[in-house]
């Protein structure tokens, strides 16, 4: 199951490696070009850093997933890869992380590199409090519109979420579920059995 974190959260944790300063920020995206503004950002925030190495996993489903990192002047494959790793093996989508370096006179080595930028991240990420992303499926019911009222109002009452109403020839409820079963049996009880639910995708929620 994924994860991400709290909406409009972000976390920041200082971690100090042979006098260097890591400065790691962990902030929810929901897209690339957020991403990018938050990169941005912390680099104008802290303009007196050496280095803002980066790393960000957008999107729920592998096939629909976006990734970057990026080490920022650090030796190749020492900041951004294993920054992603640890997104990667936490399982956290809809995420962005930057580490600001302040050099501090030592260098790391290659190795050092990869344990004092992984290790930042591990420690925002521990200090971050977790969302599931919960996968729902997504279905059209068809009612008539002098149905329509209580049929929703006895499917929200039981936990269905009832993301759209359309009225044309009918009214037409868009519904969420993570459990498809259980809503074919409340829709048959609301609409005594007459109600049809049409397949209409899926969507992701935080749980």
């Amino acid at each position: 199951m994924p994860y991400t974190i709290a909406a409009h959260s972000a976390v920041s944790v200082e971690t100090v490696v042979r006098h260097s300063r890591f400065l790691a920020t962990l902030r929810r995206v929901e897209d690339a070009g957020a991403a990018a503004a938050f990169v941005d950002e912390q680099r104008r925030r802290y303009p007196d850093a050496r280095h803002h190495c980066f790393a960000y996993v957008i999107g729920d489903t592998p096939n629909a997933r976006v990734e970057r990192s990026g080490d920022d002047g650090e030796p190749g494959g020492t900041a951004g890869v294993p920054m992603l790793q640890v997104l990667h093996h936490r399982d956290l989508v809809n995420v962005a992380v930057v580490v600001t370096r302040y050099f501090g006179g030592v260098k790391l080595g290659a190795g050092g590199l990869v344990r004092a930028y992984s290790g930042a991240v591990a420690a925002a990420v521990d200090a971050a409090d977790p969302v599931a992303r919960v996968r729902r499926e997504l279905f059209t019911l068809a009612v008539d519109h002098g149905d329509a009222g209580r049929v929703e109002s006895e499917l929200r009452a039981r936990g269905v979420g009832v993301l759209d109403t359309a009225y044309g020839e009918h009214a037409v409820l868009t519904l969420s579920t993570p459990d498809p079963g259980a809503l074919r049996t409340l829709v048959a009880a609301a609409t005594a059995g007459s109600g049809e639910l049409e397949p209409a995708g899926t969507v992701y929620t935080d749980g």
